[in-house]
């Protein structure tokens, strides 16, 4: 069982910065690929950014490819989502998810992950 806390949402102008944290709770952290999802009011939840258990390999969304950086560190159990250039489209509430790792596959589908924290509204102003 694994328990995530998200943090570092906020309101920010267009071209600003915010850093998420997710926080996640018990002793095998890097057993787990971790995610970044995100979703806009009336839209369906979506893939944003996904990490290895090592944190090794990296993946985005093409629509955030060059702005924003995944990262963790399994000594925190701490997943980040670094978040630059930031547009109003990138205006949602954004969830953390885990699931156990499997080697070679990258994980990008809701379905696919098994468990999610709260979220944090993340809010752009143009």
């Amino acid at each position: 069982q694994v328990q995530l806390v998200e943090s570092g949402g906020g309101l920010v102008q267009a071209g600003g910065s915010l850093r998420l944290s997710c926080a996640a709770s018990g002793r095998t952290f890097s057993s787990y690929v971790m995610g970044w999802f995100r979703q806009a009011p009336g839209k369906e939840r979506e893939f944003v950014a996904g990490i290895s258990w090592s944190g090794g390999s990296t993946y985005y969304t093409d629509s955030v490819k060059g702005r924003f950086t995944i990262s963790r560190d399994n000594a925190k159990n701490t997943v980040y989502l670094q978040m630059n250039s930031l547009k109003p489209e990138d205006t949602a509430v954004y969830y953390c998810a885990a699931r156990r790792r499997i080697a070679g596959i990258k994980f990008m589908s809701v379905d696919e992950y098994d468990y999610w924290g709260q979220g944090t509204q993340v809010t752009v102003s143009s």
